[in-house]
């Protein structure tokens, strides 16, 4: 085969794919954040034990929020990715630093660590969680946020671990994907005052 009928070949190939290459709309990039601020006033913080807590540095997750994309459910059982809609942070990173930052904030200075504590820090307490669910509806009218947590004593014969879990839903101001993350993060919150409630603090 000569060179010339080789590119000519080449070429008829390749046409198509070039065609619908060029034809796809490009997605612009929307990058989401859960702010560091919790969204609603803290609560004045009630009398407690001043028990230090440890915080277990991750947070238990369902596949289906562990990656960028934000995701909402679709259908009967299936689930539908925001194209083109990211977080910033992965939420494997976020929730734990938020929840850990949530709990401190009502429970008061020093009284809540994130695991390992640094030494010199004697925590009595260690709180493990887990978010079982946090998936909009698919019209994006409410949030929900299932999760359990298990709080137990750290000192020797202290009692095994408590389990402590909550089923929350949050009401989504309007349908855009803004008002889904700023729900994500408000759900985190009422998370850590359930956990704060839960128990003594």
């Amino acid at each position: 085969m000569n060179k010339n009928r080789r590119l000519a070949l080449t070429g008829m190939v390749m046409a198509p794919w070039l065609l619908t290459a060029c034809a796809r709309p490009t997605v612009p990039t929307h990058w989401y954040e859960l702010r560091s601020q919790p969204p609603e006033q803290v609560p004045a913080a009630r009398p407690g034990d001043g028990a230090l807590w440890e915080v277990a540095s991750a947070v238990g997750l369902p596949g289906a929020l562990d990656r960028e994309t934000l995701v909402v459910a679709s259908g009967a059982a299936s689930l539908e990715p925001l194209e083109g809609h990211r977080w910033v942070e992965p939420l494997r990173d976020s929730i734990p630093r938020l929840l850990v930052a949530d709990l401190a904030a009502l429970r008061g200075p020093g009284l809540v660590w994130r695991a390992p504590v640094p030494s010199g820090v004697n925590a009595t307490r260690r709180l493990r969680v887990e978010i079982v669910n946090l998936m909009a509806d698919a019209g994006r009218r409410n949030l929900r946020l299932q999760a359990r947590w298990w709080l137990g004593d750290m000192r020797a014969g202290g009692a095994a671990p408590a389990l402590g879990q909550t089923d929350i839903d949050i009401p989504i101001s309007d349908a855009s994907v803004d008002a889904l993350a700023a729900a994500h993060r408000l759900a985190l919150w009422q998370l850590a005052l359930r956990i704060v409630d839960s128990g003594p603090v």
